[in-house]
């Protein structure tokens, strides 16, 4: 009886920490279906009495939103496919390959993990104004495709994997390459999951680099797209839930399709949120 008791306590407090979550997403949905001026109203209709697709058609038509949207998809594939590939080369180089003082570089790089990126955002900025990356795609790119995180997750994955399939595959002929493209990475997929997600959520939501090195309108990115909709006396919430919620979208689905990798790569990896 006690126990039956402490699993419905249990999961009432489940139910309510879910609602924090879910709650604010309903209501950003029912804000990007009303018009301008049911959003002003008081008390505030949860559900909209007039419900209407206009707000996402006024972004598309009344703002450059497909560009931005074009912009984020494009920035965050190529980030992520690269991201994933150079730490899974570096993660493969750590687990695998004996070199001198190893041991202490992959200190000192899991150390820049505790560097703020706005510490190194002027640096970076530099460096890419002097490469005329500014309002370029390379420019969104290029200084992201770097993760001291994405090379600690994939190296404990690799460390896990039996060496003999390498000497196998060695004794076959294969090189280097071989092993990890088809047999390293095959046999990690769920860690390449979790760390393709965790890239993917960062880069997707990334504000403060493309705020930084996109100034014209045809090169920003969706966040920043969005943070133009604010006005400076007054904000439409409404096309700001709309955009919201466009922006909600990629994740879910990224998400769904990569679920069951995802739960299996954190189980394994030994990572708690």
């Amino acid at each position: 009886m006690k126990s039956n008791i402490r699993k419905l306590i249990v999961y009432i407090l489940l139910f309510l920490l879910a609602l924090t979550t879910i709650v604010p997403m309903l209501w950003t949905f029912s804000t990007s279906l009303k018009s301008k001026q049911a959003t002003l109203a008081f008390p505030p209709d949860i559900v909209p009495k007039e419900p209407t697709l206009n707000n996402y058609i006024t972004l598309f038509n009344a703002y450059p939103f497909g560009r931005y949207l074009f912009n984020s998809v494009l920035v965050t594939s190529v980030t992520v496919f690269l991201q994933v590939l150079i730490a899974g080369l570096a993660a493969f180089a750590f687990a695998r390959f004996d070199f001198r003082f190893k041991n202490t570089l992959f200190v000192l790089y899991l150390a820049t993990l505790m560097i703020p990126f706005q510490v190194t955002a002027i640096p970076l900025y530099l460096i890419v104004r002097n490469l005329n990356w500014i309002n370029t795609y390379q420019g969104l790119i290029v200084p992201r495709l770097f993760s001291a995180f994405g090379v600690f997750l994939l190296r404990q994955a690799f460390m896990s994997t039996p060496r003999e399939f390498d000497e196998s595959a060695f004794m076959d002929g294969a090189g280097y390459f071989t092993v990890f493209f088809k047999i390293v990475l095959p046999m990690n997929k769920t860690a390449l999951a979790t760390f393709g997600i965790f890239s993917f959520m960062d880069a997707w939501n990334s504000y403060l680099w493309p705020l930084i090195v996109s100034t014209e309108q045809n090169m920003m990115t969706l966040p920043v797209g969005l943070a133009n909709l604010h006005g400076r006396w007054i904000t439409q919430w409404n096309l700001v839930s709309a955009g919201a919620m466009i922006s909600i979208i990629p994740i879910l689905l990224v998400f769904l399709f990569a679920q069951k990798w995802f739960v299996q790569g954190v189980a394994s990896s030994g990572l708690k949120g």
